[in-house]
């Protein structure tokens, strides 16, 4: 079955950088397309950034410029570095296939401090 196991996350301050990582396992990795979603307190899972089984990025206005996402198909992994970090990108992040509403990992949560 589907496992995704997201890491990389932790207390920063403001302006500081993160890099997750998500491991995936269970169904064809490098065909399909990736994304980065995160759910802060109180609000609905968002979308933060896709790359697809092509290397096409796409990324929220929110972090555009700040977030990068890629992948390693050789390790089934998709990552996601966050630089210039703000306070508003404090949630629980998670890696999926795109559009995917099932199979969730358990995230791992970023803190951004002020």
């Amino acid at each position: 079955q589907v496992q995704l196991v997201e890491s990389g996350g932790g207390l920063v301050q403001a302006g500081g950088s993160l890099r997750l990582s998500c491991l995936a396992s269970g169904f064809f990795f490098a065909g399909n397309n990736m994304a980065w979603y995160r759910q802060a307190p109180g609000k609905q899972r968002e979308l933060v950034a896709s790359i697809t089984s092509t290397i096409i990025t796409n990324y929220a206005d929110s972090v555009l410029g700040r977030f990068t996402i890629s992948r390693d198909n050789a390790k089934n992994a998709v990552y996601l570095q966050m630089d210039s970090l703000k306070p508003e990108d404090t949630a629980v992040y998670y890696c999926n296939v795109l559009y995917r509403t099932d199979s969730w990992g358990q995230g791992t949560q970023v803190t951004v401090s002020s």
